[in-house]
């Protein structure tokens, strides 16, 4: 029984012994001098694991009595944060040498903050869902705050830690209501004692704490006040991260316990979900146009993309969590490729991230302004770029679900929205003209830019589809609601 067991979480067994077997290495080596090599090893591991969990695996496999989950949905989750990860890694390592910031600490942390987040995709109970969240945020608190002679990163650091330890509060005591009303942990458990008209007001209680902390995860409004401070005062590498995989596994959480803890209620949790959802799309969508740090803008911009996916989310069917892993896929790539652009901003050799520095950049550098446009432009959601059918699955969720006032409030946040993307390039291509940002790219940061920006412009085209994505999602969604 172990045996089996065990091979079902051969992932993240081999992640965790690596992360161990390097820091040994690091001790009989010269530790920073082998950074890079280590970065560079640690991404191609990733990218292994991404690749073996795509392409192994079937059905649902259930590990140490329902407390680990193995099935579509969660491979769903793990292969979208494994390839973001491994990318943010690559893309990020020109700026943390240039920054003197890389040390060989860095990739062994981000291994176990992936580690966290495979464990709470594929959570079946409580505990395992706790030690993996726990597992994630310690390996995040510290990335955070890894440029030690920066007060802003520091203090970054220190209002994540200070504030997560909140949530993780806020989640044990929803989860010791949970267990007191409903006897059990395990999600199986749960959902029978949640389950028809006789629900506990306890269990109702616990369910809303435990709600309260993953939005906290998700940076959803009103539980958002660390993203901005976060995002500006951490090295541009390390947002670029917060910005990607712990999002996904942050959602693909969310839906995991709202469905298979919480399925036999929605519509208890449904109008707090679609609450969080409008408050972070308007908070978001309307805090962002007064902004002008481009990292600040990002992270106002991340809590109003959540908002959106909580619209999926918050329909309660498969369509809506269809919806949701779409989105957050296609947002993944969005940022990845703007934050590739982000990491490059600089004169002289010192990091530019006002907005105004991007004045004119157009008639320097055509290309990358080029590409930025189509990033900008898909964030937005204008058509046909695929950031437009992310939101549109999921306003089209919110509508087949009863919810048309749900999709009215999210298309107004959505115009609101546009108008900061828009002015990034108007500056770009219309602003007074000077020499801000010179431009500079390395050749990973730039094939990554090029790359994201060609998928964001081309995977509508017929034939390419999304890359299977639609099929994959539908898939995931469907196993997860069974």
């Amino acid at each position: 029984m172990i045996g089996a067991d065990l091979s079902i979480l051969i992932p993240e067994i081999v992640l965790s012994l690596y992360a161990m077997g390097a820091m040994m290495l690091a001790v009989y080596t010269s530790k920073d001098a082998m950074a890079p090599a280590l970065t560079w090893a640690t991404a191609l591991v990733l990218a292994i694991m991404g690749f073996y969990i795509a392409v192994t695996g079937g059905g649902q496999n259930p590990a140490f009595d329902g407390m680990f989950v193995d099935d579509a949905f969660s491979r769903f989750a793990k292969v979208t944060i494994l390839f973001a990860a491994a990318a943010v890694l690559l893309i990020g390592l020109d700026y943390m040498v240039k920054h003197d910031l890389l040390r060989f600490e860095y990739p062994i942390l981000m291994v176990l903050a992936v580690v966290g987040m495979m464990v709470m995709v594929s959570a079946g109970d409580l505990i395992t869902l706790y030690m993996g969240l726990e597992l994630q945020s310690l390996a995040l608190y510290v990335v955070a705050a890894v440029r030690r002679d920066s007060v802003r990163s520091t203090e970054a650091g220190l209002k994540y830690f200070v504030l997560g330890a909140l949530s993780s509060g806020l989640f044990l005591y929803g989860a010791s209501l949970t267990y007191g009303y409903a006897g059990t942990t395990a999600f199986e458990g749960i959902i029978a004692a949640a389950s028809g008209d006789d629900i506990s007001l306890g269990l109702l209680f616990g369910l809303v704490f435990v709600i309260s902390a993953l939005a906290f995860k998700v940076s959803a409004a009103p539980f958002h006040m660390w993203t901005p401070d976060v995002y500006e005062g951490s090295p541009t590498a390390i947002t670029a991260l917060f910005s990607t995989a712990p999002k996904v596994a942050a959602m693909a959480l969310f839906a995991r316990v709202v469905h298979d803890a919480f399925g036999g209620v929605v519509d208890q949790w449904q109008q707090i979900v679609a609450f969080l959802a409008v408050l972070s799309m308007f908070l978001g969508a309307i805090a962002a146009i007064g902004q002008t740090d481009i990292k600040r803008l990002m992270a106002y911009s991340s809590i109003s993309h959540m908002g959106f996916a909580l619209m999926g989310l918050a329909a309660g069917t498969a369509q809506g969590v269809e919806a949701m892993l779409i989105y957050m896929a296609i947002y993944v790539t969005m940022n990845m490729g703007t934050f590739a652009f982000i990491m490059t901003m600089g004169k002289d050799g010192r990091s530019v991230t006002q907005i105004s520095a991007l004045s004119s950049f157009a008639s320097r550098e055509p290309a990358k302004a080029l590409a930025l446009l189509v990033l900008m432009f898909s964030l937005a959601g204008v058509p046909p770029l695929v950031g437009f059918f992310g939101k549109y699955a999921v306003l089209l969720a919110a509508i087949e679900a009863d919810m048309a006032w749900l999709a009215i409030a999210g298309v107004i946040a959505s115009v609101i929205g546009a108008y900061y993307y828009l002015r990034i390039v108007y500056l770009m291509y219309f602003g007074e003209t000077r020499e801000e940002i010179d431009g500079k790219m390395s050749l990973v940061p730039y094939v990554a830019l090029v790359a994201c920006a060609a998928i964001i412009g081309l995977a509508w085209l017929p034939g390419i589809n999304l890359f299977g994505l639609e099929a994959s999602a539908a898939h995931a969604a469907e196993i997860l609601l069974r």
